[in-house]
């Protein structure tokens, strides 16, 4: 025997390994992963680790397995585990020792690592991709079993049984069930919010599956998105005056703070021994008006000795008193005491609040492009230009929208008689001020339908507190489960429904295929014939394309013409050709 076959191959599995050893390994780090970390960190480690290590072949020998799919599943869950719960805790530290001002404050109970939110939170998503990824697997398996000619007689059996475990859609809806695990988190606005999401991202989708099919093939040009925002602005300006507890905090704030002309701030030389209301109780006391059916306005000015309002609106007397005698309405005394014009009011509330607004807009905008700086190097000026017609279009929605709603008050003061819909009209002043959404309805979806989430939200919230409708107990676990079934039954069957590059690729990881996109640019179509690029193909993925850019917000129009110049250079040789073409057709022809 040589010496060569004397030498065990380091290939070769060893001798004795400790079975708990082994699986640790396996559930730790697959073969693959240990190679490159052994390439680019343990080579370079000093000489006493690199002998205590395994080499990768002699490692992948320990760990190998016929399968590793469920190992697989439990290094993704455990990763995300750890990723999620070490992000929270930065979260909690930044939040609570960075941003707050002063002395952190001290938490004065402890509470239990398996009680805490992060943890859990942490747990429920780690769950719920372990399980979708099991569940994906076994339901896969059993369908391609059950129509397999084995199981020909169990289908003659049970008919029933086997048309829905044979399904297309048995694994995508079976591996929704793992979305039960959201119930690990404690029951709180946040769970509630997840659910919502989801969901109408789910009716998202199979719109976007009809529009495939050709079910919206013969839509108006003015169809789309930003018909929700009326609806939701609707029920969000109603909920706002009657049920603000209903209405999400920081929505609200950033009304008010945006409107310097109708809700009127303490002067800064009024006695600070006198009260002066604050915003909260001046859109209560507009709720109390609305209530009272729009009481006339009476000047104290006028009528010194007379009284001059209502018992339930005594606080805002000192807005009121000194309002304009000119002014009839009450809600008008209180809105704009000092101008009787509700015209000119809107006008100056619209120069007064566009500056502030644009502002504030091209600050975030700006920082938000700031990872397509290499677009705005490349083209600067046409990157700029798309940049501040984008900036524009949403502050003229915003100021538009917020101007709007309050200056339907005074706009149905004059127009509808005082006992017509009293409580009702302020539907109609939040769907006009919605209608501003039309200047942004190219790029505008994500704020649509953040605002048709929140309203949802807030919709619900008012049924139950009215006693319209009641809650049920884990409720939003149900809805996150049925939208995540639907999210997988039309990203089995139409997975350019799925707009997003990033949600694509996330239900392949859940799935077990990976960060991979099944809609790549320019796939090939299914119902392209002899495998070309049809028409129809190059319509649904320029659909695509369209659809992913709006999820972030974009207005697809604006990045073609980032590009528009170099793509019609381009063009431009080969139009030439093609008219030469026709020419020299059209004289054969001819």
């Amino acid at each position: 025997m040589s010496p060569a076959d004397a030498s065990p191959s380091p290939s070769a599995r060893p001798a004795k390994v400790d079975p708990v050893l082994r699986n640790a390994l396996r559930y730790t780090i697959s073969a693959k992963e240990y190679e490159t970390l052994h390439q680019y960190l343990i080579k370079k480690s000093p000489s006493s680790v690199r002998k205590r290590v395994p080499q990768p072949p002699r490692y992948k020998a320990i760990v190998e397995s016929q399968n590793d799919y469920n190992a697989a599943a439990v290094r993704a869950s455990l990763r995300v585990f750890l990723a999620t719960q070490t992000g929270l805790k930065l979260w909690d530290l930044i939040t609570t020792h960075i941003l707050v001002r002063g002395t952190p404050p001290k938490s004065s109970t402890s509470t239990s690592i398996f009680r805490s939110p992060n943890f859990r939170l942490s747990t429920s998503v780690s769950l719920i991709l372990l399980l979708h990824r099991i569940l994906h697997r076994f339901f896969t398996r059993l369908r391609t079993n059950l129509l397999s000619n084995n199981a020909a007689r169990f289908r003659e059996r049970n008919p029933r049984t086997s048309r829905t475990l044979t399904s297309r859609f048995a694994p995508a809806i079976g591996a929704s069930l793992a979305g039960f695990a959201l119930g690990v988190y404690p029951s709180d606005q946040f769970r509630i919010t997840v659910a919502i999401y989801v969901a109408t991202r789910a009716a998202e989708f199979v719109y976007n599956a009809l529009e495939d099919e050709g079910w919206f093939r013969n839509k108006p040009w003015w169809w789309g998105s930003w018909m929700l925002m009326p609806l939701a602005t609707s029920q969000l300006l109603h909920a706002f005056v009657f049920d603000r507890e209903c209405f999400p905090k920081a929505y609200g704030d950033f009304i008010l703070k945006n409107t310097p002309n109708y809700i009127q701030r303490r002067p800064e030389d009024y006695p600070s021994n006198l009260p002066w209301p604050g915003t909260t109780e001046v859109v209560d006391s507009l709720a109390k008006i609305s209530e009272l059916k729009w009481p006339p306005f009476i000047s104290p000015i006028l009528f010194p000795t007379r009284p001059t309002l209502p018992s339930a609106l005594t606080t805002i007397a000192p807005i009121t008193d000194p309002a304009h005698p000119a002014i009839r309405s009450l809600s008008c005394a209180l809105l704009h005491p000092h101008d009787p014009s509700c015209t000119r009011t809107f006008i100056t509330y619209c120069l007064t609040a566009f500056p502030a607004l644009a502002k504030f807009f091209t600050i975030l905008f700006t920082l938000l492009s700031l990872p397509r700086y290499k677009s705005f190097l490349a083209e600067p000026l046409t990157s700029t230009n798309a940049l501040a017609k984008r900036i524009l279009r949403l502050t003229t929605f915003i100021t538009g929208a917020i101007g709007t709603s309050w200056a339907s008050i005074c706009l149905f003061n004059h127009l509808l008689p005082r006992t017509l819909l009293p409580t009702k009209r302020w539907y109609l002043g939040g769907f006009l001020g919605g209608l501003w959404a039309f200047l942004e309805r190219k790029s505008g979806r994500a704020n649509f339908l953040y605002s048709a989430r929140l309203s949802v939200d807030s919709a619900w919230k008012v049924g139950v507190k009215r006693g319209w409708w009641k809650g049920v107990r884990n409720g939003d676990v149900y809805v996150f489960v049925a939208a995540l079934m639907v999210i997988n039954a039309v990203y089995e069957v139409d997975p350019k429904a799925v707009s997003g590059g990033v949600v694509r690729k996330g239900l392949g990881v859940l799935r077990g295929d990976g960060w991979v996109d099944r809609v790549g640019v320019g796939a090939i179509d299914e119902k392209a014939g002899n495998g070309e690029q049809g028409d129809e193909g190059d319509i649904r993925d320029e659909k695509v394309e369209e659809r992913d850019r709006k999820v972030f917000g974009v207005d697809p129009v604006e990045l073609v013409e980032t590009t528009g110049e170099r793509d019609g250079q381009l063009e431009q040789g080969q139009g030439q050709g093609q008219a030469s073409d026709h020419q020299r057709k059209a004289t054969i022809s001819a």
